[in-house]
């Protein structure tokens, strides 16, 4: 008869890791974030830096199609919402 298990298990713990994980966010100055975001950035450049041309191709194959089904779906205001959003930041960057 297999051990029985102690403590919290399975779905609840990765629940709670997922609970301290962004109670952890929450506190961590802007430095702290500014570090974990480029370390994120980072790791997707070397897998990407890595990745031969087949599976890249499919990686941009797939947003592609995913960018092409969300568009599908959405309604006018939100198109024109989007629309308006891209052409405001297009106006501040020429400010710049």
């Amino acid at each position: 008869m297999p051990k029985r298990k102690r403590g919290i298990t399975g779905d609840a713990a990765g629940r709670r890791e997922a609970i301290i994980k962004r109670e952890r966010r929450v506190v961590e100055i802007e430095e702290e974030r500014s570090r974990r975001l480029l370390t994120m950035a980072q790791r997707g450049l070397h897998r990407r830096a890595e990745e031969t041309e087949e599976p890249s191709n499919s990686r941009l194959s797939d947003m592609a199609q995913r960018g092409q089904e969300r568009t599908a779906e959405e309604t006018d205001e939100q198109r024109n919402s989007r629309l308006a959003v891209m052409a405001q930041r297009g106006q501040e960057r020429r400010a710049e």
